[in-house]
């Protein structure tokens, strides 16, 4: 029997077949066969399933994904956690106001969508709350991100100002959706889904910072067609399987200034003739992206993630 991994709930994952939806677990043995990850198997997965007597069943198979998200895991000890498989895009969901979404965040998770060949498209939520200043800020950032060549669009989904333009984006197409805590991921489901009622939870008044009201995966079916995959609010994003030299290449604006480079291996640190540091003095890439590209580049260094004695 084939089905549809449709949500995560850490040891059971529940499987969509066309006649029912089926509590799964993995079989001991699969979870044996080098799998470097705290989920072998992620929402999105299309599986093979033996179905048992009282109505369960195990998962014995993964067909061969499309592509994948993943980040490095907060457990070191299996290095990674899929975030997500066989995508058709990802909506990054960020906020300028309560909480305030870090651009090393936002860097590192576009990177990784170049990496695993995911259209991203950046979700400005909560303009409601900004004021003169934030709306400068927010202009001005869009401004950049729609120069390298992202989409950008700005709602707010307590109001429902700008909803309306998501839906003909979402319409048959598998999405991701992910942020950090308290940007308002669940209240923006709820708007785009009637009658779904996701569980919000207000920001932090302390630490403006959010919490966790998703606690596992899962994909939601839009009324017109397609699913909305919903993951638990992040605080940062760990990249991994990232080569040195490759860094760069998930940069568009940074990959296409290092053709000039005097060296092929530049890595566009203190290297002589270093198109890339050209242009960052010259102001046409901007200080807050080489900061994300820098901080992958550290997450490549081996010792960062060495276990102590």
């Amino acid at each position: 029997m084939n089905g549809l991994v449709v949500k995560n709930t850490g040891s059971w994952y529940v499987v969509k077949t066309e006649d029912a939806s089926i509590n799964c677990k993995i079989k001991g043995h699969f979870r044996l066969k080098g799998i470097r990850t705290t989920n072998p198997v992620a929402v999105g997965d299309h599986v093979t399933v033996e179905e048992n007597t009282d109505g369960t069943g195990f998962i014995t198979e993964i067909e061969t994904r499309r592509n994948y998200i993943i980040r490095r895991a907060s457990n070191l000890s299996k290095e990674s956690h899929i975030i997500a498989a066989n995508l058709d895009q990802a909506f990054l969901i960020i906020s300028f106001a309560e909480p305030l979404t870090p651009t090393v965040f936002i860097d590192r998770f576009l990177a990784t969508a170049e990496a695993y060949r995911i259209p991203a498209t950046i979700v400005i939520n909560k303009i409601d709350l900004l004021d003169d200043e934030g709306r400068e800020y927010m202009e001005a950032f869009r401004y950049l991100y729609e120069t390298i060549g992202y989409q950008t669009i700005a709602i707010s989904a307590e109001t429902g100002d700008g909803i309306e333009s998501l839906r003909p984006l979402l319409n048959q197409k598998i999405t991701l959706f992910s942020g950090n805590s308290g940007v308002g991921k669940s209240t923006l489901l709820n708007k785009l889904i009637p009658g779904l009622n996701v569980k919000t939870a207000s920001v932090s008044a302390v630490h403006h910072t959010g919490m966790h009201t998703t606690t596992f995966s899962e994909m939601y079916p839009l009324p017109d067609g397609g699913y909305i995959v919903d993951t638990p609010g992040i605080k940062g994003f760990g990249t991994i399987d990232f080569k040195e030299e490759e860094v760069s290449h998930y940069f568009p604006e940074i990959f296409a200034e290092s053709r000039h480079c005097r060296y092929s291996n530049c890595k566009h640190l203190q290297e002589p003739g270093c198109a890339v540091k050209k242009a960052l003095e010259e102001h046409r890439i901007s200080q807050s992206r080489y900061a994300g590209y820098l901080s992958i580049l550290e997450d490549c260094n081996p010792d960062k993630y060495r276990k102590p004695f």
